[in-house]
C-alpha cells in the first residue's frame, strides 16, 4: 500500500495534517487530522508499507497488544481509503 503522491504530512503545532498539492487540490476539498499514533502510519504507508508491517513497526514504537494495534491499523487503512489517499 502506498500513500498517492500528491498528499503531504504536515506537523502544525501540536498537530498532524495531511494536504493535497498540485491538482489534486481541484479535487480533494480539505484537510485530514491526524494524532500522533496516525501521523506514524501514514509516514510507513508514503514508503510503501504493507499491513504486517504497519503492525510490527507500531508494536515495536507503541506499547500497546497485537490485537488492539491490527484493530487499530486496519481502522486506519479503511479510513484512508475512504478518503482516496491510497494509490
Amino acid at each position: 500500500m502506498k500513500i498517492k503522491d500528491n498528499f503531504i504530512l504536515r506537523k502544525v503545532a501540536d498537530s498532524y495534517v495531511v494536504v493535497p498539492v498540485g491538482k489534486l487540490t481541484l479535487d480533494f476539498n480539505g484537510i485530514i487530522n491526524l494524532n500522533e499514533t496516525g501521523a506514524f502510519l501514514f509516514g510507513l504507508l508514503q514508503k510503501g508499507a504493507e499491513r504486517d508491517e504497519l503492525v510490527e513497526k507500531m508494536l515495536a514504537e507503541y506499547d500497546v497488544e497485537r490485537e488492539r494495534a491490527e484493530k487499530d491499523i486496519d481502522k486506519f487503512i479503511a479510513s484512508v481509503k475512504e478518503a482516496d489517499v491510497l494509490e
